[in-house]
């Protein structure tokens, strides 16, 4: 396990606001290795793309009834990622050739059941975490499955201990709780942004900058956007694409709450910041929820976190053994 060091180390971090190709959705993971690439040419060593931002957010689902999503939702289908598959080995080979950690939000297909998915690719192109979103968000949950607590882990990766929650699992503070029990350096945030208004991204900066402090950890945070032209592809009535305006706030924020950089709230684009390392300790030296600032004797956490299956293997009693 990665050790908190007082020693200088420094980690050059992006987080990109980026615009899925909703016309042709197989090509939105070239986006992301050309975003992989641009932002490894300017010396990043872990980049973070939005909430299920390959192949896209399913934006549809928020401002149409379920009887008229049916379309929308096989589309979605034929589009999702399979893990391993074609899209989890391009973003490998890319991640490796750039030598960069890469946090990526899919929609994955596992069969019958999309799921909304956090990849981690540590610089050499291996996948260390595969998690599923714990509980769907309001309309979301006619869109994927809930996942479990096998994947609610943070993971040694070349830039240190990495974490990821995706969306409004901000708001459950025992998933965050138990990241902050791992020991998380840097955590890494998705939201769908071009959603709700102007109040998302507002909700949105009090959590990841709450979690900082609270988790005396960086975090990155990566939020989607929609130009125009896509909203308008998404619904021609006016009152309908209003709530598919703003809500987008891609930021990275130190361990002590401050915003490194300005905050990208329109357009696609790049945050980057140098994250020097020893922040963590200079927090955790006045306050380690999970060490000395915490009463395990009072309170503690209980997690499940096995892989939960709609099967079992029941052993079977040898011949002429009592049951």
């Amino acid at each position: 396990m990665t050790t908190l060091s007082s020693a200088p180390r420094i980690v050059r971090a992006a987080a990109v606001q980026i615009a899925p190709d909703l016309d042709r959705p197989d090509t939105t993971i070239d986006k992301v290795c050309e975003a992989i690439r641009a932002a490894a040419a300017q010396g990043v060593q872990i980049v973070v793309f939005p909430e299920t931002c390959v192949p896209y957010y399913p934006y549809f689902s928020f401002i149409k009834p379920p009887f008229a999503i049916g379309a929308d939702h096989l589309r979605l289908y034929g589009h999702a990622v399979t893990v391993p598959g074609p899209v989890t080995d391009a973003v490998a080979d890319a991640a490796r050739a750039a030598g960069i950690v890469v946090v990526l939000g899919v929609n994955e297909r596992d069969h019958g059941t999309l799921y909304n998915t956090q990849l981690v690719f540590d610089a050499d192109g291996a996948l260390r975490l595969k998690r599923r979103k714990l509980t769907p968000t309001y309309h979301e949950r006619m869109i994927w499955g809930q996942g479990d607590a096998s994947g609610l882990k943070v993971v040694d990766t070349a830039v240190g201990r990495v974490g990821a929650l995706a969306c409004w699992e901000h708001y459950n503070p025992l998933a965050r709780y138990a990241l902050m029990t791992q020991h998380e350096e840097i955590h890494c945030a998705q939201f769908p942004g071009s959603l709700v208004g102007q109040i998302f991204a507002d909700q949105m900066a009090v959590t990841i900058r709450h979690h900082a402090l609270e988790s005396g950890c960086f975090v990155i945070n990566a939020t989607g956007w929609l130009s125009e032209p896509q909203i308008a592809s998404i619904t021609a009535d006016p009152a309908l694409q209003k709530p598919l305006r703003g809500g987008c706030f891609t930021a990275i924020v130190s361990p002590e709450g401050v915003l490194l950089g300005t905050p990208l709230t329109e357009g696609e684009g790049m945050v980057i910041a140098d994250l020097d390392m020893s922040l963590v300790t200079k927090r955790k030296r006045m306050m380690d929820s999970v060490g000395h600032y915490a009463r395990p004797e009072l309170l503690r956490l209980a997690i499940d976190d096995r892989a939960h299956a709609t099967t079992q293997s029941v052993p079977v009693a040898p011949s002429g053994a009592c049951p």
